[in-house]
């Protein structure tokens, strides 16, 4: 069973209700996982796991909230689907009659 990715963090903040939440470099992390979808060690690089975030919605707080986050490109491109990325399939081409 593959879960939906969740958020780590190398910083945190927290919000008007006390609940944590991610700020600074923002990877996507697997529950369960030692390491980020980039390959990031979480250990090794100090990040915090928060298990209450999607990823999804680190994706909507960094372009909505005052907080700094830099969302690690690597890890937008291992979530996003192929054909959202490009939106075209791939075809093979002949180029002889």
């Amino acid at each position: 069973m593959v879960s939906q990715p969740c958020v780590a963090a190398s910083s945190q903040w927290v919000d008007e209700d006390g609940v944590r939440q991610p700020s600074g470099d923002v990877h996507a992390w697997t529950p369960g996982a030692n390491q980020t979808l980039c390959g990031q060690a979480l250990s090794r690089s100090r990040l915090g796991r928060f298990r209450h975030v999607p990823w999804a919605d680190a994706v909507w707080l960094s372009q909505t909230t005052d907080q700094t986050m830099w969302l690690c490109p690597r890890c937008v491109a291992a979530t996003t689907p192929r054909a959202e990325r490009d939106g075209r399939r791939w075809t093979r081409f002949n180029p002889r009659p």
